[in-house]
């Protein structure tokens, strides 16, 4: 059976593999130099052949592409960029065909300045019942916002609805750009809106969402000055005001049960960007199924962090019966390989990384290319489109290059299908050395490698040594050895050191690099271990 059809374990999110795409970046199905739907659809026997269990997409939906599709102006449609409505139902129907469960991005913090109902909420005016869809408020005067809240561009959270008018003078909240207004989750009927968004989409066959700024929604009530505004500029995170309302778990609940209403049941994941001990109340069992371990995608290389982080939120996350989304990637960040030192030493710390997070306990979240071992790409100056690099210097473009498919030298390494445009994304010069076709061909390359580890950990689960669930045991060992401890039998372990260290007793079930002599565990190198019985 199919997921569609309810076939597989209810419960198969729990430690399920999920291949995050990127879609302007995948692949380019019609040559204008942007991925598409078709693209992803074309590929995804290659998505299938890595052992994921499904992917989840980044938004594609109608938008002006200020922030790459996270400023949503049609929740229930498909921006012409990447296709249309019939080539997601197609999307669809095809991975549903090869087992692959379909996640999909919702943005409900805000949406885009083009989005209909803020567009009717500027011509309204203040005090109309369009407004209050939104943060719309009197500033002091016409030159100072209604607080010091700080976005995460680093520029002022407040911008006004109309900037040379006399007689309106009210200014719109946006935690990201401008072009981003906040919706106001205290208006019932905004949550009434996402509810019916839930249900078209859930009915369209899509398996989950991915619910971006899960913990954001609401703004403490009032709209206060934070206390700190120089912990403020530090993030979103440190301004209380903006994150973590407890009215965020009626949302959630709410949404659960629509979620429990399909057969089967959908999928809530969050981004939650929060303590662990905080972040684990929005997935407890009525609320999201999962959130991502968020830390991990910027731990340093260093055996107790990694230990004090994993095992804070295994326990946090244990509280309340589920496990963490582990990822050391995603479209936001400095690729791992670049993160862990670049060059050798960090792909194989980005390998090691991998192999150690796959048998973890919990769901696993790759990210397009990381599969590949690509390193972050120092895109040209004037290449550069992402909105934080324009207004606050930090890019993060150099993460959404283009994947390489093929040692073509088109210009575009086989992302674009015999189009004459060019990658949106300019990719380097050498980006033909990672490429997909080489690597499947290749039994020692990173894609390889993953999907060995992949598919060994659904072998060990099926035969019960490696259990879906449950405790895990932590500690650093001598010379700097990670060691995670599931079940009587399977240890994952990872040497961050700079010595080769013993490995514990037992079997060499996989490693992510050679051994060195004596059998001892390299640095930058893990292993998976299988102890004898007890």
């Amino acid at each position: 059976m199919t997921p569609a059809d309810g076939g597989g374990r209810p419960d198969w999110w729990q430690d399920a593999v999920i291949y995050q795409v990127y879609p302007r970046s995948f692949a380019d199905g019609n040559g204008d130099g942007v991925g598409d739907l078709v693209g992803l659809t074309a590929h995804l026997p290659y998505i299938a052949s890595l052992g994921a269990d499904g992917i989840w997409i980044t938004p594609f939906q109608p938008s002006p592409q200020v922030d790459q599709g996270y400023d949503v102006s049609d929740y229930c449609g498909v921006d012409p960029l990447f296709g249309t409505m019939q080539d997601f139902e197609e999307l669809i129907e095809a991975a549903h065909g090869r087992g692959l469960r379909v996640l999909m991005d919702i943005a409900p913090n805000h949406c885009s300045v083009e989005h209909p109902l803020f567009q009717a909420a500027l011509a309204a005016g203040p005090g109309s019942p369009e407004r209050e869809f939104f943060h719309f408020e009197d500033g002091p005067d016409a030159d100072t916002p209604p607080n010091n809240w700080v976005s995460s561009f680093g520029d002022r959270s407040w911008t006004r609805a109309h900037p040379d008018s006399a007689s309106d003078r009210q200014w719109y909240l946006h935690i990201f750009s401008p072009a981003q207004p906040d919706w106001n989750w205290r208006n019932p009927a905004v949550g009434d809106f996402f509810e019916e968004v839930l249900r078209f989409w859930f009915g369209k066959g899509v398996d989950g969402l991915r619910v971006d700024v899960a913990h954001g929604l609401f703004k403490t009530e009032g709209l206060p000055d934070a206390e700190d505004p120089g912990a403020v500029a530090r993030g979103l995170r440190f301004n209380p005001h903006l994150t973590d309302q407890e009215e965020l778990h009626d949302v959630y609940r709410r949404w659960r049960k629509i979620a429990d209403e399909f057969s089967p049941v959908r999928v809530l994941v969050g981004e939650v960007n929060l303590d662990a001990d905080r972040a684990a109340r929005l997935v407890r069992s009525d609320e999201m199924h999962q959130a991502f371990a968020y830390p991990f995608v910027k731990v340093p290389w260093d055996a107790e962090t990694w230990r004090s982080t994993a095992a804070l939120l295994a326990e946090a996350h244990g509280e309340v019966g589920t496990a963490p989304a582990w990822s050391i990637e995603n479209h936001d960040v400095v690729r791992a390989v670049t993160r862990y030192g670049g060059g050798d030493d960090g792909l194989s710390r980005a390998r090691a990384a991998l192999l150690t997070l796959l048998g973890l306990p919990g769901g696993a979240y790759l990210y397009q290319g990381q599969e590949l071992g690509l390193p972050e790409v120092d895109v040209p100056l004037q290449a550069r489109v992402d909105p934080m690099w324009l207004r606050g210097g930090v890019s993060r473009d150099g993460t959404r290059v283009p994947l390489p498919w093929t040692t073509a030298p088109d210009g575009t390494f086989g992302f674009s299908r015999g189009g004459a445009g060019a990658p949106w994304l300019p990719p380097p010069s050498g980006w033909g050395r990672y490429a997909i076709e080489t690597q499947l061909a290749d039994e020692g390359s990173m894609a390889s490698f993953v999907a060995r580890a992949i598919a060994l950990r659904k072998r060990l689960r099926v035969d019960g040594t490696l259990p879906a669930g449950g405790p895990a045991g932590w500690r650093v060992a001598a010379g700097e050895l990670l060691v995670c401890e599931r079940g009587d039998r399977f240890l994952a372990v990872m040497a961050m050191g700079d010595r080769p260290v013993r490995l514990p007793a037992g079997e060499v079930l996989l490693a992510s690099g050679p051994l060195a002599a004596d059998g001892l565990l390299a640095p930058d190198t893990a292993a998976w271990v299988l102890r004898p019985p007890r």
